[in-house]
């Protein structure tokens, strides 16, 4: 873990999606949550208080190693990620709103997500505190995460025309640096890829079912509209894995490839469950509009 292609490549390509996500990002996303009050405080606090409560739970119900387990609640604490978005979009949900979900996730979790995985690691890793991310690690996340998300706001702020032509550039060399180091770290452990899929594969997929569930339930028993449930359900339920892979990874934040494992194999199994989630959602509504035009 020690190459220089982790060391390096790493930092680099979470400072370069940060700061992709910064040129997308405009003061105005931030004041769109004031637009859906309900849906928006429904979803932060499922992201923030909820989810990490009931991955706890789930880790400790499947007993899994404690690396694994704070890998688990590293992925609960990530925030949504962009594909979150997409799939809103292809399902029906309220795009907007996940804009303004994503870009106040991101921001909270900067300090939640510290917070979440430094608890995480004293308790199944019996105050094994140089893994945590402690005081010196939480500046570090402030410095490769918030830092370029500011410079891409401020650019799209000051030069938006730049910030568009940038947009697609940025996005592609992220895409490949990051891409690079995860394949060389997959390549590394390869012999236990396998075993690692068949210890978390049965949480991932709990987790990433009861995000969705939750997520789409608890705004639509709170009289949320149906769109923006969907678009609640797809931020709550699908969860920035990259970001979650890189913290782990990386030689300045986590070091461990092992803690990484349940946000690479949850990379994997959320495209076909929200999938199946969003399917289920617009079949749904299908039924019930066909029988009310009865």
């Amino acid at each position: 873990m020690d190459s220089p292609l982790t060391a390096v490549g790493l930092p680099i390509a979470l400072g370069i999606i940060m700061f992709g996500l910064g040129l997308g990002l405009t003061v105005a996303d931030f004041r769109r949550v004031v637009s859906y009050p309900r849906a928006a405080l429904i979803a932060l606090g499922c992201q923030v208080l909820l989810l990490p409560v009931l991955c706890f739970g789930l880790v400790v119900l499947l007993d899994l190693p404690p690396a694994l387990a704070v890998g688990m609640m590293l992925l609960a604490a990530s925030p949504g990620g962009t594909t979150a978005n997409l799939y809103s979009h292809l399902f029906g949900g309220h795009v907007a709103l996940n804009v303004t979900l994503t870009a106040v996730n991101s921001v909270l979790a900067v300090v939640t997500l510290p917070i979440v995985v430094n608890l995480s690691a004293t308790h199944f890793l019996d105050g094994g505190g140089s893994i945590g991310l402690q005081f010196d690690k939480v500046l570090q996340v402030f410095a490769i995460v918030l830092v370029p998300v500011a410079i891409g706001m401020a650019v799209r702020a000051r030069f938006p025309s730049v910030a568009e032509r940038l947009a697609r550039p940025v996005k592609i060399v992220s895409v490949v640096v990051l891409v690079a180091v995860v394949a060389g770290t997959i390549l590394k452990e390869r012999e236990n890829v396998a075993d690692y899929f068949v210890a978390v594969g049965l949480a991932v997929l709990l987790f990433n079912v009861v995000s969705l569930a939750i997520g789409y339930g608890a705004p639509r028993l709170a009289g949320v509209g149906r769109r923006e449930s969907i678009a609640v359900g797809m931020e709550i339920g699908i969860h920035n894995s990259t970001l979650a892979i890189t913290i782990a990874v990386s030689p300045v934040l986590l070091n461990s490839t092992e803690m990484a494992v349940p946000a690479a194999v949850y990379g994997i199994v959320m495209f076909f469950t929200a999938a199946a989630f969003g399917y289920l959602v617009t079949r749904r509504h299908a039924r019930e509009t066909e029988a009310a035009a009865m």
